[in-house]
């Protein structure tokens, strides 16, 4: 009996393949109860995205001005009073803007709709008239395709995706309602976070074991730091390339610089993806107004993305998410995929903080498992001795 145990912990308990395969299954089983039982937490979802506007923007503007009032904590303010300078400082920047920016912007913003169908129209017509040109017969002989039909595809493509986003406004402007009140509530989440905010980690700790607490201490602030080093890092970064860009767009003379400019400061907060979303309309402006706009813009395109690659992005971003460009850019599109305009933007720091969670957990695993020790002297082989010729 005693030796059937033996043989039974040998090959099972003590089996290494059989005790990984063990908790798969029992991960795979437990997932699948959750989806057969999801029901449940309908209510909970309900909850989630009626909180999650006004705290993702408080979480967003708490990283942005936490700085600011530990500064002025420093030199003698008290907490409340630095909070309420800053919001009146706040309060009038947005009155300035209100008053100065936004009524340019707002008649930018509705002459751009409604000449960009006709800005389509024109390049569809140059690619028909460079389709029926001697050139475009030279080029499709030589590669054997049949070029026409990909310009009809593409404007076709084109032309569809104008329409469906035109047609959309209607179901962001019923979205209004959720934007206001997001906007209403986010202040005052903003106040408690800055003025308690610090002892929000105490909390947390309190409802875990105490042999536990260090450790989950230790990896809530490596979380804190790659959030907030990312959110200051690309805001800053995108305001750089919103002012250097609508400069250089005013050099040129494009048309709607302002606009551009914005548009192309906050499609930059997503990494790598944004940049080539915010070129695409002044592309197309500076197709149909003339050529050599065109050449203008790629020229001023180019220093900025060098300025930003090579001066701007080190100094203010550094290597705090230590992530592989093409991570970032997978990662990126499967949240896009998976949760929308949401995922893209918050894709990247998600993924910098779900990483130093499975890093850590990890960590644990092998501390307590056991499975990944030293392999033993007597089981290792050294590799051949290269034979001298």
């Amino acid at each position: 009996m005693k030796g059937s145990f033996t043989k039974f912990k040998q090959f099972f308990i003590e089996n290494k393949f059989v005790l990984g395969l063990l908790i798969f299954l029992l991960v795979a089983l437990d997932i699948y109860v959750l989806t057969k039982i999801s029901f449940i937490f309908d209510p909970l979802m309900v909850i989630l995205k009626t909180v999650a506007a006004p705290i993702i923007l408080a979480g967003i503007s708490y990283y942005l001005f936490n700085p600011i009032i530990d500064w002025l904590e420093k030199h003698k303010w008290k907490r409340g009073w630095a909070i309420a300078l800053l919001y009146l400082v706040i309060i009038g920047l947005i009155i300035l803007l209100f008053s100065f920016v936004i009524p340019a912007v707002k008649d930018q913003i509705v002459s751009l709709f409604k000449s960009f169908p006709g800005y389509w129209d024109q390049i569809t017509q140059k690619f028909d008239e460079f389709s029926r040109s001697s050139l475009f017969d030279q080029i499709k002989d030589k590669l054997n395709t049949n070029m026409s039909d990909i310009m009809k595809t593409v404007s076709t493509k084109g032309t569809s995706v104008i329409n469906s986003a035109i047609s959309s406004i209607g179901s962001i402007v019923g979205t209004v309602t959720e934007v206001v009140l997001a906007i209403v509530t986010t202040p005052l989440v903003l106040f408690y976070l800055l003025k308690d905010g610090k002892k929000l980690p105490d909390f947390l700790l309190k409802m875990l074991p105490v042999n536990g607490r260090a450790h989950t201490r230790q990896v809530l602030g490596e979380a804190n730091h790659q959030i907030s080093s990312y959110i200051r890092g690309q805001i800053i970064v995108s305001l750089c390339i919103g002012i250097l860009l609508f400069i250089g767009y005013l050099i040129i003379g494009l048309p709607y610089a302002l606009t551009l400019a914005i548009i192309a400061a906050c499609t930059s907060i997503v990494p790598y993806l944004g940049p080539a979303i915010a070129i695409t309309p002044a592309i197309i402006i500076a197709i149909v107004t003339s050529p050599w706009l065109l050449i203008k813009l790629i020229i001023v395109w180019c220093v900025v993305q060098l300025l930003e690659g090579k001066f701007i992005s080190p100094q203010v971003m550094g290597k705090t998410l230590k992530v592989h460009p093409i991570t970032i850019l997978f990662v990126i599109l499967v949240a896009g995929n998976l949760f929308g305009v949401l995922g893209v933007i918050f894709a990247v720091p998600g993924y910098a903080v779900l990483k130093v969670i499975v890093t850590h957990v990890f960590i644990w695993f092998k501390r307590v498992s056991g499975l990944y020790g030293e392999q033993p002297e007597s089981e290792f082989v050294a590799p051949p001795a290269e034979e001298k010729e």
